[in-house]
């Protein structure tokens, strides 16, 4: 599976492949049925510890996009579209809302924090 890992980010590794792999399940790029790597096996691939990728899998067994089949391994649940997009929408809104939050508390309105958003989305996304 290819991830790509940073040593320097700040956020956690075993949050960037739970990230990554979370991405490509919304975005159909994994299919409802696939088997992941096993979790010792995808620790070697990635060159993490085995925990590391526990704990990943684990964050998406929770948030019901994999299920684990004992003796077998990891594998993509079945999910509706709408279901992905709820999960999609949960998680942008978890990631927006301390922003949000630190720009009104530094003085923006709604209005500015509207344009803003609307020029990025304009833009490609703030790409």
């Amino acid at each position: 599976m290819l991830l790509n890992l940073s040593d320097i980010s700040l956020e956690p590794l075993h949050a960037q492949i739970s990230q990554q792999i979370r991405a490509k399940i919304l975005a159909g790029d994994i299919s409802e049925g696939h088997a992941l790597p096993s979790i010792r096996g995808l620790a070697k691939e990635q060159r993490v510890s085995v925990i590391t990728v526990q704990r990943a899998y684990e964050d998406l067994d929770r948030e019901g996009l994999i299920v684990s089949k004992r003796g077998k391994g990891f594998y993509v649940s079945s999910l509706t579209d709408k279901k992905k997009r709820q999960i999609a929408l949960d998680r942008l809104r978890e990631k927006i809302h301390p922003v949000l939050s630190d720009a009104i508390a530094t003085g923006l309105d709604s209005q500015e924090i509207r344009l803003l958003i609307s020029k990025l989305l304009k833009s490609g996304g703030g790409k």
